[in-house]
């Protein structure tokens, strides 16, 4: 089978969970919101995920949310920061003054707890932990126990993402999860741009507002959307755009990079729990893009459209909600 381990080492000066097995590796930051920064194929040469190397590791503790896979809890904007909920009044700071929103969440740059890493014949893995609580600075705008966990683990499928949040309190919370799942254009080396197309599981776009808020307003998707469901340009315009998961029967919500010329098609299969995707390709950065799942729309509680069609998930005290995310080339 060749090589597996599980170790604890230093990436930069952070703490970091190094994982191997077979041709692949992958790198976690636990301190820097349990971000999972790294994954190859070293056999081959492939790095699916933009990684903070170098000079742009700066950039990346400023601003964690452009490199790996970021946590996004709640994700993306929210009007004024504010939003109610079982007639709670909810005050998130407003960190996008240019739009006056709250972006992205709390959890992104929040330390994560290690609860275990390890390696066996068949995967290596690691698992980290966030809790939410009277402790956690996050706890005065957003008061609820509650515990998110993630797990991942590379095999010779790939890479696995297992994440579950339980209401450790004694309200109702309004659960709202998304990924900046940051993919590298190309992830071959020897390959270009050019000769990279991807498909995302896309529906319908949602009108967005000057303030990148949903209007409620879906719209069809129009020629150079469609191209990007079946596999497009990943830069044919600035994207940072807002959809509907695609929910055809027995479809996967997943999303594709296709390399022409190695030949190798990279999947990113988020899972159907996600029923919203952003797409953004980095406002004219030709390397990189998100392809971002969310539970729930953009601005969800305050949309004024029922549950159902934003997403917003209601978890009752003591419930569990979880799902499984798959990173693999087929």
């Amino acid at each position: 089978m060749g090589h597996h381990e599980a170790t604890e080492g230093k990436y930069e000066n952070e703490t970091a969970i190094f994982l191997k097995y077979g041709v692949y590796s992958a790198i976690m930051l636990p301190g820097i919101g349990g971000n999972l920064i790294s994954f190859r194929d070293e056999e081959r040469g492939y790095r699916f995920i933009r990684e903070p190397e170098g000079a742009q590791w700066k950039e990346f503790v400023r601003f964690p949310v452009l490199h790996g896979i970021p946590v996004l809890f709640p994700p993306n904007r929210y009007d004024a920061g504010t939003f109610e909920f079982d007639g709670r009044t909810y005050r998130l700071p407003v960190n996008e003054p240019e739009t006056g929103n709250h972006l992205h969440g709390f959890v992104y740059e929040t330390p994560w707890e290690v609860v275990g890493f390890g390696s066996t014949e068949r995967e290596s893995f690691v698992t980290v932990r966030c809790r939410l609580d009277e402790s956690h600075p996050a706890f005065e705008f957003f008061p609820h126990r509650v515990t998110l966990t993630q797990t991942y683990t590379l095999s010779s499928n790939g890479l696995t993402q297992a994440f579950e949040a339980v209401n450790e309190g004694s309200n109702a919370l309004p659960f709202m999860l998304g990924f900046h799942t940051t993919l590298n254009v190309p992830f071959a080396t020897g390959s270009s741009v050019e000769d990279v197309v991807i498909g995302i599981a896309i529906g319908e776009r949602w009108e967005l507002n000057e303030r990148q808020l949903p209007t409620g307003r879906l719209f069809p998707l129009d020629e150079g959307e469609t191209k990007l469901r079946e596999g497009g340009n990943p830069f044919y315009t600035l994207l940072d755009n807002h959809y509907t998961a695609d929910s055809a029967e027995n479809g996967r919500n997943a999303a594709f990079l296709f390399d022409r010329k190695a030949d190798v098609r990279f999947v990113y299969d988020a899972g159907r729990e996600y029923k919203h995707w952003m797409v953004f390709n980095g406002k004219g950065s030709t390397s990189f893009i998100c392809p971002e799942p969310q539970t729930g729309m953009v601005n969800a509680p305050n949309v004024d459209l029922p549950p159902e069609r934003t997403g917003l998930v209601r978890l009752e005290p003591g419930e569990r909600w979880s799902s499984v995310s798959r990173y693999y080339v087929e």
